[in-house]
């Protein structure tokens, strides 16, 4: 499994917004420019956030986005799931997955299986406000 640049540009836009966070909807060209990301690009990762209800925005002088949740309640799972599309190992776990006709012979359901929910367990146990919290050490890790 490979996370996309969308993927991973998701959670750096709703961190950002969550560390920023006055209240006030924030340009998305300052969040750009704090990332270092192509504003172009993330024009094609908001709306998938903002149409599932992460961030809201607005259009025009004094516009922007911000959450709509505490970072508490946003999970990384939730986030990778929305722009990922899934987080399926192998294509026969993905959610619209015609059923495998070699599903009774498969010897490697039960390990893919695994994985994929030790995936989802995972990221679903990390939160924005985790992410938000500054590591005292360089090598920490959340595992």
């Amino acid at each position: 499994m490979l996370i996309s640049t969308k993927g991973r540009y998701a959670l750096r836009v709703i961190i950002d917004l969550a560390e920023h966070n006055d209240g006030k909807y924030i340009p998305m060209k300052d969040v750009a420019e704090r990332q270092e990301l192509s504003l172009k690009y993330l024009e094609r990762i908001l709306p998938v956030l903002t149409k599932n209800k992460l961030i809201a925005g607005v259009h025009g002088k004094g516009g922007g986005y911000r959450l709509l949740r505490a970072p508490e309640e946003y999970t990384v799972g939730e986030i990778l799931r929305l722009t990922e599309g899934n987080l399926a190992p192998v294509s026969c776990l993905e959610c619209d997955a015609d059923p495998c006709r070699r599903i009774t012979e498969c010897r490697t359901l039960e390990m893919w299986q695994g994985f994929f929910k030790l995936t989802n367990e995972y990221f679903d146990g990390i939160t924005i406000a985790d992410l938000m919290k500054k590591s005292d050490s360089d090598n920490n890790t959340m595992i």
